[in-house]
């Protein structure tokens, strides 16, 4: 079959990906010709061909090398997901293409416009300028037609096509972003307002959702060939790695680049002389290398950045490749990460410190009550201390890939020594936060046989310490350690094996497997419905890994599965963002509309609601807590730690129990050592006082009216998890309480 009138250029114009449509018309695009045969003797670097149908012309603009000479004829193929959906030959004589008949060896640079049929556009599938990210190739091989060698392949091109449709929308990158940022003011503000179990279950769900779309993220920093549509469908995600394009913070950070040594990359400068190819072929295929010249080089600053293949055009992949469609120069994608991690730091700081002015100044104008939001106006900077811990713990994916990554690409010695501070600083201080959220648990342990006693009632540990530990159940309170660990493994294979895609899928399948297995078998989080929504996370990282070793293509499986498995993953993904993003809207929607949100949610098992300050239990515990607040001598509101009490009030117990002979301690009390008597002691002094003559509480706690007064399950302070203890003087069962007045 022939087609009259009809180039093999604007054939590879015609079908291919498709990208989002500045206008309502029509258009098919190519802007990158790649060789895929060795020693090809036809090279483009660069190629431009713009075809709008409705006209029936091609515009054609590219710089080719060719060293072929004669006649030829174009063997044409075209797929659409790896499956060959046109085949056909056309001898450039019969379709009078200046300058190919024959051919001549020389430079081609002058841009051209070409007719096309109507039978010509008739071939193209109308699906072809509708579809997102349609996976599409035109292949074209230039065969001898005269000589002793007659049929024999000289030249292979190929080209990938855009049509102006894609996932990747603006539109979806402000959605997932704001629904976000909402939801975590919103539970903020539901926080400051006392309904303190409903704002932990929102926070909980919008740092997974938010760890999800990092995830998304991640699949795109890979160096593993991904499908058009999922290359877009991950950009729209890197918004979370901070990878946010805006123009005069590229020209500072080129700037300061430049004055600090180093040698900015200037690929996004060239394009109207060069062309940039996204990786789509495992690199890692000997035959690739071969084919394209493949070769590393240091001119132009663009060594260990992009690959300069050996006829003027660059090739992408892994975190250059989201670098080069994010619009960012891979020398600055370092630099914008670290800018806006900061630059949201330091937003969040000054939103605490603004709300911290608005409530004083609504309070002096009477305009607000004086108890509204009242602990946080007392320990705001407490607060502000665990939002800025908070926000480490969020940017700490980006930062660990970021800035290991820097450390293989020495983008200037300013750049490293930014990369060096933030890692390991931010490193150290996560790692000495849930260090400090450990020695807090196990203390509580000590002194209250309950993890959750000081975590949760002691407001300087929850508000500086809390972002570790309270979308946790209590006994789970170390599940940051291996938080952490998975954090800072994925990032490494992330930015360590920019140069080998099959090895990363490889690592993600046994990270994400690992980390769906923990999670399902231990279940961490603190009630069912937040074991369920992590947990499906999980699953769902899991599965995207399974998806991305099918993309490394080492079982050679057809072009058509990897395409449809691309699109499989799209779809997928596409709906349980969507389950997630609506599940947090109305629930977040919900709380913020209820009177009492903490009553949607059921009390945790381990006993937390019995420690912390909710509006739902002031009611009950009024009197318990006002008589313990006489007993401790504190105010309405304070601001020393629990933690310090317990550790300055067991010390001075042990040196009393020494000098005095306390009749609690050592010999005098089961046998029971100084420092046993010193927490026994610690322990009486968080009940509530004693009756000299009936020897139990006055005021019965609701939860154990109805029940004997002799041994009973313990209630906070000590836990649920709490052992049979007597209500008489405080002492444990079994021992003999002292005898009343007469």
């Amino acid at each position: 079959m022939r087609l009259p009138s009809f180039n093999p250029l604007l054939l590879v114009s015609s079908l291919a990906t498709v990208v989002v449509p500045t206008s309502a018309e029509y258009v098919l695009r190519s802007s990158s010709l790649a060789s895929c045969q060795e020693n090809s003797g036809f090279t483009a670097s660069l190629f431009d061909v713009v075809f709008t149908p409705n006209n029936l012309t091609a515009s054609i603009n590219m710089i080719a090398t060719s060293s072929i000479e004669g006649h030829v004829i174009f063997d044409i193929s075209i797929y659409a997901y790896g499956y060959p959906i046109i085949h056909t030959k056309v001898d450039p004589c019969e379709a009078n293409l200046p300058g190919l008949c024959p051919m001549t060896s020389g430079k081609m640079s002058n841009p051209f416009n070409l007719p096309v049929t109507k039978d010509a556009i008739a071939q193209i599938p109308s699906i072809a300028y509708t579809f997102p990210d349609l996976d599409a190739t035109v292949q074209v091989f230039i065969n001898r037609t005269d000589g002793d060698r007659a049929g024999e392949s000289i030249a292979c091109v190929e080209a990938n096509i855009s049509n102006g449709m894609t996932v990747d929308l603006i539109g979806v990158k402000w959605a997932s972003a704001g629904v976000a940022i909402l939801a975590l003011i919103s539970s903020a503000i539901i926080n400051g307002l006392g309904f303190s179990n409903a704002a932990s279950h929102v926070a909980s769900n919008t740092l997974s959702l938010f760890g999800y779309f990092q995830a998304q993220a991640m699949l795109g920093l890979c160096a593993v060939p991904l499908p058009p549509v999922v290359k877009s469908w991950t950009q729209d995600f890197q918004w979370s790695m901070g990878i946010i394009k805006v123009g005069f913070i590229q020209d500072i950070l080129t700037w300061y680049q430049r004055s600090t040594g180093g040698e900015a990359s200037t690929i996004l400068d060239t394009l109207h002389t060069v062309s940039v190819q996204v990786e789509k072929v495992k690199r890692s295929v000997p035959f690739l290398d071969s084919a394209v010249g493949l070769v590393e080089r240091s001119a132009g600053g663009l060594s260990k950045r992009a690959i300069e293949t050996s006829y003027g055009s660059y090739i992408v992949y892994g975190i250059q490749r989201v670098a080069f469609r994010a619009g960012i120069e891979t020398t600055n994608l370092f630099l914008t990460g670290l800018t806006f991690f900061y630059i949201f730091m330091v937003m969040a700081a000054l939103c605490v410190v603004l709300f911290k002015g608005i409530c004083e100044l609504l309070v002096r104008l009477k305009l607000m009550q004086s108890d509204t939001f009242a602990e946080f106006r007392v320990g705001w900077l407490t607060v502000l201390k665990g939002v800025l811990y908070r926000w480490l713990l969020v940017g700490f994916p980006q930062l660990t890939i970021f800035c290991l990554w820097e450390f293989t690409q020495n983008d200037s010695p300013a750049a490293m020594v930014l990369a060096v501070f933030f890692f390991f600083g931010v490193v150290i201080t996560l790692s000495y936060a849930a260090y400090r959220v450990i020695r807090i648990a196990r203390r509580s342990v000590a002194l209250h046989r309950n993890p959750a006693y000081i975590l949760f009632s002691d407001p300087h540990a929850l508000n500086k310490w809390g972002f570790l530990y309270v979308q946790f159940r209590a006994s789970a309170y170390y599940f940051i350690v291996p938080v952490l660990v998975y954090i800072i493994v994925k990032g490494m294979f992330i930015a360590f094996a920019q140069r080998a895609g099959t090895v990363q899928a490889v690592a993600l399948i046994i990270i994400e497997a690992a980390a769906l297995i923990t999670a399902s078998v231990l279940r961490p989080w603190m009630d069912k419905s937040t074991n369920s929504f992590n947990i499906a996370i999980c699953a769902m990282n899991f599965i995207n890994s399974i998806f991305l070793f099918v993309f490394t293509d080492v079982f050679g499986l057809p072009r058509l599965v990897i395409g449809v498995v691309g699109v499989v993953l799209w779809i997928a993904n596409a709906a349980f963002a969507l389950i997630l993003l609506l599940m947090l809207i109305i629930t977040t929607g919900i709380i913020l509309f209820h009177n009492n949100p903490d009553t949607r949610y059921q009390f945790m098992n381990d006993d937390r609601t019995s420690f912390m300050k909710s509006q739902t239990h002031l009611a009950t515990t009024t009197e318990l807590d006002a008589l313990g607040a006489t007993a401790r001598g504190d105010g309405k509101l304070f601001k020393r730690s629990d933690l310090e009490d317990d550790e300055s009030a067991m010390s001075n117990q042990e040196h009393t129990a020494a000098r005095a002979g306390s009749p609690h301690s050592g010999p005098y009390s089961n046998g029971g050592s100084i420092r046993d008597s010193a927490r026994n002691s610690v322990r009486s002094s968080f009940r509530a006082p004693v009756d000299p003559v009936s020897g139990t509480y006055p005021i019965e706690p609701h939860h154990l009216r109805g029940k004997p007064s002799g041994s009973v399950r313990a209630p906070s302070p000590f836990g649920a998890s709490g052992s049979s203890t007597s209500l008489s003087h405080g002492t444990p069962t079994g021992s003999k309480p002292p005898a009343g007045p007469p």
